[in-house]
């Protein structure tokens, strides 16, 4: 289903610009990922069996599955792909669809004939859920989720670059602003939704988007001219 992919590369074939995208095919010529580096998908949860995806998901080395014992002693027992911060387990998979969907973009498995190319064909996607079926969840939650992030990375090494947050909401929280700043600090770029409000930021802040911090990546929404889209925050 690349060919439907006008965002990696765009021939018209929605009735947009032709070359209004990332230019994924140059790109992939001269890379096409890293399977030493891990994304963390902090969001519905992954469908981690998913065959566009398993194999690019991150598994804890420090973990057994399925003992019910937490091997690594970092708090969470058999955290095989993640944890789940909504329900309080480690079983983060996705009842809802979105991060999958976020999964596929960052990660997919290409050139394999199935399903979508994801902008890495090799990458590891760690999958942190805080988001509910219905696409809620609390800000503790996702601090949860950029804590097990941090720790994973700065305790036991594992090379986590940056955290793909497609979500946003609610007022300013002194608590995700230091979460955020945390993982900063230890070199995790923070990548988020700018929003779908067609508003200004600058004037009408969007969380987490808008915390004042230099890890923060706030990424907006263009169509298949090249043109902001309609609802995009910007």
């Amino acid at each position: 289903r690349f060919n439907e992919l006008w965002g990696l590369n765009n021939t018209g074939q929605t009735g947009g610009t032709t070359d209004a995208d990332i230019d994924a095919p140059e790109a992939w010529d001269m890379n096409t990922g890293d399977s030493d580096i891990v994304v963390a998908v902090i969001d519905t949860g992954v469908d981690y069996s998913h065959s566009d995806l398993a194999a690019n998901m991150w598994v804890n080395p420090g973990e057994i599955a399925g003992n019910g014992i937490d091997d690594d002693g970092n708090g969470y027992v058999d955290d095989i792909y993640g944890i789940d911060a909504y329900n309080g387990d480690s079983n983060p998979k996705d009842d809802n669809g979105h991060g999958t969907h976020c999964s596929g973009t960052i990660g997919a498995v290409g050139n394999n004939g199935i399903g979508v190319a994801g902008v890495n064909w090799n990458v590891k996607i760690m999958a942190l859920k805080f988001l509910s079926s219905s696409g809620s969840g609390s800000t503790s939650g996702a601090v949860a989720c950029l804590d097990y992030a941090l720790k994973m990375k700065r305790d036991y090494g594992v090379n986590l670059k940056l955290t793909s947050n497609s979500w946003g909401g609610g007022s300013y929280s002194q608590a995700l602003y230091d979460a955020i700043a945390a993982c900063g600090d230890e070199g995790i770029l923070f990548v988020a939704a700018a929003g779908n409000d067609s508003v200004n930021n600058d004037t009408s802040p969007h969380y987490p988007s808008s915390y004042n911090l230099p890890c923060i990546i706030a990424v907006a929404a263009t169509d298949h001219n090249d043109a902001l889209a309609y609802f995009s925050c910007w």
